[in-house]
């Protein structure tokens, strides 16, 4: 479906749950300067995300919480709807993982770059949603496989 704005830049929705996901997602934003960028995550907006033009705080949820998943969910859903990205990349977890979900039945491309914290074995999220996604990274060099993910570098 065409995005309601009649940009020639390619839409993208950044998302990531907090911590780690999110320093890691921050370190990859770059590279999508010049794109039509939404980002999405569960800390509020500070003053070094300025330069975002849209910035959604959702809740933060784990699979523990199915309510609260519920409700991570619907507000990721209804991003998704509003924002009607062609490219949704995450670094984890599980609002990552529903993102990818429910952005491939859009028709969205996907990317997942899994979390650098699991050097020792891909991250539960990662390895349910990774082969579902259109790119699969891991940041372990040692953790890449023909079947996916692959390595191409780190963002330490």
């Amino acid at each position: 479906m065409a995005s309601s704005s009649h940009s020639a830049r390619p839409r993208v929705l950044a998302i990531s749950s907090g911590g780690g996901h999110w320093i890691q997602l921050q370190r990859l934003l770059p590279a999508f300067e010049g794109l039509d960028l939404a980002v999405a995550t569960v800390h509020p907006p500070r003053e070094d995300h300025a330069s975002l033009t849209r910035f959604y705080k959702i809740p933060e949820a784990t699979r523990w919480n199915r309510l609260g998943l519920l409700r991570l969910a619907a507000q990721v859903l209804y991003i998704l709807l509003r924002e009607r990205p062609q490219f949704v990349v995450s670094t984890g977890a599980a609002c990552g993982y529903l993102a990818l979900r429910m952005a491939k039945w859009l028709g969205a491309r996907c990317i997942w770059v899994d979390s650098i914290a699991n050097a020792d074995e891909l991250s539960l999220s990662g390895s349910r949603i990774g082969p579902s996604a259109d790119l699969w990274l891991t940041q372990w060099e040692h953790l890449a496989r023909d079947t996916g993910p692959e390595y191409h570098g780190s963002v330490l």
